[in-house]
């Protein structure tokens, strides 16, 4: 989307420190202030730990607005396929069903360790899991270490060796299925919308998903110009088109904060309850 001057620019897939992105949760609220962006949300990977009533009233403070956001893992068949929730109540169901999602992911990465240790390369449980973290973690964090450790000269090396699918010590993911992730967001009043659509692989998967009761897609990403075939889908399907960054680092040029973004109209239907 290109924005005018009046234009009002909320970001609507952002990640902080509670999952795999760099950035505390305060200084994002900074950062958007400095890019002219309206308000954000937070999407870190199947918690939402970032939002915490502080938080809001910064963002009140800044005159930003702060919508609540997680992107929660799930399957679609054998293909991991990434669920945008916004605006859902964050009730003691809806709490537990995302702590279900991190303890998977938590013994998903206990078994990579597992792993990495017959290999000689030792990453401690207390390594990973700092007593005081409260968000989630996974794969990413574990190439982290490996480079800190010394055991890989870079991250992108960590994963080709050891973490990618098909190397050493990849382990799969146990995850709910798309259709389950979805109703889970709706029971909780939220809108889910299919996140980053455009790395899709394969005409059945894509085919399959859109047989699926979706709120929206995801048509700006990143830099990502989406053309016509997935506006087209949008509108065949009455489904919005939302936009975000997937913002996860001030080192990634290519997915700057509010380097792609969602209009008020559209912010307006995602939060209607």
């Amino acid at each position: 989307m290109c924005p005018t001057e009046t234009d009002l620019r909320y970001d609507l897939h952002v990640h902080s420190c509670f999952s795999d992105g760099d950035v505390e949760p305060f200084e994002l609220l900074q950062m958007a202030q400095l890019q002219g962006l309206s308000g954000l949300a937070i999407t870190d990977h199947d918690t939402i730990a970032a939002y915490t009533p502080e938080l809001f009233f910064t963002a009140r403070q800044l005159g930003l607005t702060l919508i609540l956001g997680a992107e929660i893992s799930s399957l679609q068949g054998q293909k991991s396929v990434h669920v945008l929730a916004y605006a859902f109540e964050p009730n003691v169901i809806f709490l537990g069903f995302l702590a279900e999602i991190r303890q998977k992911r938590i013994e998903r990465n206990l078994q990579i360790l597992a792993k990495l240790q017959a290999r000689g390369l030792a990453i401690a449980e207390n390594e990973l899991y700092p007593e005081v973290f409260s968000g989630s973690k996974g794969r990413p964090h574990i190439a982290k270490l490996l480079v800190q450790k010394g055991f890989v000269p870079n991250f992108q090396t960590a994963f080709d060796l050891y973490l990618k699918e098909g190397a050493s010590c990849y382990v799969e993911a146990s995850k709910f299925t798309t259709r389950q992730v979805i109703e889970e967001v709706h029971l909780a009043g939220g809108k889910a919308v299919l996140a980053h659509p455009h790395k899709l692989v394969g005409e059945k998967l894509v085919d399959n998903l859109l047989e699926l009761p979706f709120d929206g897609l995801e048509g700006y990403s990143g830099r990502f110009n989406p053309g016509r075939r997935w506006l087209k889908i949008a509108e065949k399907k009455g489904w919005q088109v939302t936009g975000g960054s997937d913002f996860h680092s001030k080192n990634l040029l290519s997915n700057f904060l509010g380097s792609s973004w969602t209009d008020e109209k559209t912010l307006a239907w995602l939060i209607k309850k």
